[in-house]
């Protein structure tokens, strides 16, 4: 699975897109609500390990998350 940081801008906020080995996207949410995203994808209980990551990753850059 990999994830993305979208940078928002003006009234437009911060993004993040998880998306699996194919790219097809998997979720988009908001920074600052990750919650219902998450868990409808069945990782509520990694929700802490995938914050810190999404916190510590710049904006615009594809990483690799493995869980």
């Amino acid at each position: 699975m990999y994830i993305i940081k979208v940078k928002g801008i003006a009234k437009i906020p911060d993004y993040v897109q998880l998306r699996d080995e194919k790219f097809t996207l998997l979720a988009y949410f908001r920074v600052d609500r990750p919650d219902k995203s998450l868990e409808k994808l069945g990782f509520g209980d990694k929700l802490p390990y995938i914050m810190n990551i999404i916190n510590d990753l710049p904006f615009g850059q594809v990483t690799k998350l493995d869980i």
